[in-house]
């Protein structure tokens, strides 16, 4: 630590605020926000070691820093989301995908349209903002609904000087080019389209069938037929939509957080006047040990481009390990201009959702595991180059076989082996173990060693086809001890190494420093779908063999 960081951080206030680092090329690397930037920061530079290997390498790299003190903490939130825009530090988690994701726009003209626009392409001064929508075909099938019961503008320019276009025959557009409506009736169309896209469905038809009312009485019969339609056809929308709260206007959007093989989802089930209207998922890479910081940064990214469709309580089990509920509950409630209160779903309702939105994010999350894999399976043999290379293979790893110990105190200890042939698993040469020299004494060392003295003598026996790469799960010390039986059976022409998993390094035999496969690389999520699925395999086995014993018992 150089002498100007030190005198940086006696100078520290006790006070909320933003802290920015910096490294020795003067780039901004991390940005952090405080309730007392003193203590925060200490908090940093006070420890050898801390639990992330990450703020161990971000600690090594601050050469400067330079703070912002606020007024209160909800201001430092703010200003960091702002800070971490503005130079997209290294260390900070960036929703690099959140461009990918479209809005609608009711532009600010004085006969206003509505037109889909990507993130990057949003300007406050052009108009109003609801989205982001997840399901772009879903989001033009709405467009679409959005265009035949809300008749607004389509064209930037009219297409005639003194007649309407056919959209106007069709009933699509009000022909405002032509003065064939007033703009107080046009403007009640827009806000009418501005309260379904809110989720306001009841005020929305309250206001119909006040209209269809006020043209009849008026005998404006065409103007009441048109809109008569436009409430049925909305009528039968809502009727699809699942009534989750009866007799209540409640509304909430329900969050779940899942992660696994790299990758994490966050679905949110929106519910609006107690109906289920909407359901969007968001699918990025991320680490498990992220999964809260992840979680976070896109919590703050999501309702700060929110428009007005603003719930009135958030409920997620995972906000809770977030935390700082009252300060994300003022923020909330200064970009909402309205009180949204959080809630982690402990109430038996707010279990039901929570529970219904896991059920959701799983499923995507298989998905998105399925259409990785899917991306594996066709790049296969890049993947396999780029192990090969890197891990110093003498064999091209076209099946690899990982193996994985499950136990609880010793008791009913059990071995698995899987196999992935060209990165997709091969189940019928899957084989489970069950280990008889650790029985009652805990010992995954020489667990593993026995499976694989077994599974090595059986070399070159039907069905046991001879594998390219073995994967140890575990660090270099399982690695080390299968190594021992590798020698002693004389083993040649199979490479091996073990995955650990804290830090997801690959050790090789003989080699004291690991291998670090780049985090967001196909490879290493094909390694972790490898290990993952050992685990299961072995945690299976072993369940299976505890319950048969606890009967027979």
């Amino acid at each position: 630590m150089n002498d100007d960081l030190k005198q940086t951080l006696k100078l520290l206030p006790s006070l909320p605020g933003c802290y920015i680092y910096y490294d020795k090329s003067d780039e901004v690397i991390y940005v952090g926000k405080a309730k007392i930037l003193k203590r925060r920061v200490m908090s940093y530079f006070n420890r050898k070691h801390h639990d992330s290997v990450k703020v161990d390498i971000l600690v090594s790299k601050i050469v400067r820093m330079e703070y912002i003190i606020t007024n209160t903490e909800v201001e430092a939130l703010i200003l960091e989301n702002h800070l971490i825009k503005k130079y997209k530090p290294k260390y900070n988690i960036l929703l690099k995908d959140d461009k990918k994701y479209p809005y609608f726009l009711i532009t600010k003209e004085d006969f206003p349209r509505i037109t889909i626009v990507r993130k990057k392409n949003m300007n406050p001064e052009k108009g109003r903002y609801y989205g982001p929508y997840t399901d772009v075909r879903a989001m033009h099938a709405t467009l679409d609904f959005l265009k035949k019961i809300f008749p607004l503008k389509q064209c930037k320019s009219p297409k005639f000087k003194n007649r309407p276009c056919l959209y106007y025959d069709i009933g699509r557009c009000l022909a405002p080019c032509q003065h064939l409506v007033t703009s107080e009736e046009y403007q009640n169309v827009v806000s009418q389209a501005e309260l379904f896209l809110s989720g306001r469905q009841s005020e929305l038809m309250k206001q119909l069938m006040e209209q269809i009312q006020k043209y009849s009485d008026s005998e404006q019969f065409e103007k009441a037929a048109r809109l008569r339609d436009s409430y049925l056809d909305l009528q039968k929308t809502l009727e699809k939509q699942k009534v989750v709260y009866e007799n209540t206007k409640l509304n909430e959007d329900i969050i779940s957080v899942m992660t696994g093989d790299g990758l994490i989802v966050i679905l949110i089930l929106m519910v609006r006047e107690g109906r289920l209207i909407d359901k969007k998922d968001f699918v990025y890479e991320c680490e498990d040990e992220d999964k809260i910081e992840f979680f976070a940064t896109f919590f703050k990214e999501y309702y700060a481009t929110l428009n007005l469709d603003f719930p009135d309580r958030i409920v997620s089990d995972s906000l809770e390990e977030v935390g700082e509920k009252a300060l994300y509950e003022e923020w909330l409630e200064i970009l909402a201009q309205k009180t949204v209160k959080i809630s982690y779903g402990k109430s038996a309702q707010g279990k039901e959702l929570q529970a219904l939105a896991d059920k959701n994010a799983t499923n995507t999350l298989n998905n998105a595991k399925i259409k990785k894999m899917s991306s594996i399976r066709d790049d296969f043999n890049e993947i396999g180059s780029y192990l090969t290379q890197e891990l110093k293979l003498t064999n091209f790893p076209y099946r690899m076989e990982c193996y994985d110990i499950s136990h609880i105190q010793g008791t009913n200890t059990v071995a698995s082996m899987v196999v992935f042939v060209n990165g997709i698993p091969k189940k019928s040469d899957y084989r489970k173990f069950k280990i008889k020299t650790t029985e009652g004494k805990p010992d995954d060392f020489l667990s593993m060693k026995e499976v694989l003295s077994r599974r090595l003598k059986r070399l070159g026996e039907k069905g046991w086809e001879k594998p390219d790469l073995i994967i140890i799960d575990g660090g270099k010390g399982q690695l080390s001890s299968v190594m021992e039986i590798v020698k002693e059976l004389n083993v040649s022409g199979i490479d091996f190494v073990s995955l650990a998993k804290k830090n997801e390094e690959v050790f090789l035999p003989n080699k004291s420093r690991p291998i670090i496969i780049p985090r967001n690389s196909s490879a290493l999520f094909l390694f972790q779908r490898i290990r993952d699925e050992a685990h299961r395999f072995a945690i299976t086995f072993h369940k299976n063999l505890r319950s048969k014993s606890m009967t027979k018992s």
